[in-house]
């Protein structure tokens, strides 16, 4: 069983930055890891996604935070983090790590979410 555990989470002013950190229980440098974020009223959203290393490392953006955010993994730490730059009012949400344990498809472990709220 995997846990993840997020933090870094905050209230930050619109422009501003954040980094997000994902902590994992088990050992998951062969998972591919990723997040999502849900605002209020709104469906979770995939936000961005790193593949297994040996696949290449690859990572993936949503359009709305390509070019502003940036996933990487430290898989000696077993931490994945979301390095937030250029905040926007919009990029208020709950943000979740999650991980899964084959290549595509639906993610299996979730966190509890950090909440990130960006002032205007």
């Amino acid at each position: 069983q995997v846990q993840l555990v997020e933090s870094g989470g905050g209230l930050v002013q619109a422009g501003g930055s954040l980094r997000l950190s994902c902590a994992a229980s088990g050992r998951t440098f062969s998972y591919r890891m990723g997040w999502f974020r849900q605002a209020p009223g709104k469906e979770r959203e995939f936000v961005a996604g790193i593949s297994i290393p040996w696949s290449g490392g690859n990572t993936y953006y949503a359009n709305s935070v390509k070019d502003r955010f940036t996933i990487s993994r430290d898989n000696a730490k077993n931490t994945v983090y979301l390095q937030m730059n250029s905040l926007k009012p919009e990029d208020t949400a709950v943000y979740y790590c999650t991980a899964g344990t084959s290549p595509t498809g639906p993610y299996d472990y979730w966190g509890q979410g950090t909440q990130v709220t960006v002032s205007s």
